[in-house]
């Protein structure tokens, strides 16, 4: 894996890089931080900013990050989705992975 290109873009897969925001594809089951069973069709929108943790399942976040979250169907549901979310934070930038 190389660096990202440009300034301020950091890789999903490396928690601590810069990134606070992320869409990802789900998981079908997140244990003890680690994914589990593979991932679904759906995406959803992990944001540090408004208090998720990417280690945490779905169904542990509460019902307002769930909301968040999605599921988002198909990615370009998900990329609308996650782009509106960004706006609404000052300083946020977008995740390139």
């Amino acid at each position: 894996m190389t660096a990202p290109s440009q300034p301020g873009h950091a890789w999903a897969s490396q928690p601590g890089h810069g990134w606070t925001v992320v869409l990802r594809r789900m998981p079908i089951r997140i244990v003890a931080g680690q994914q589990e069973g593979g991932y679904t069709d759906a995406f959803e929108i992990v944001c540090c900013d408004c208090g998720d943790d990417p280690d945490l399942d779905y169904r542990e976040v509460s019902p307002e990050l769930q909301r968040i979250r999605g599921p988002y169907h198909p990615i370009t549901a998900g990329a609308a989705a996650y782009t509106r979310h960004v706006a609404g934070h000052n300083g946020a930038r977008p995740v390139f992975s």
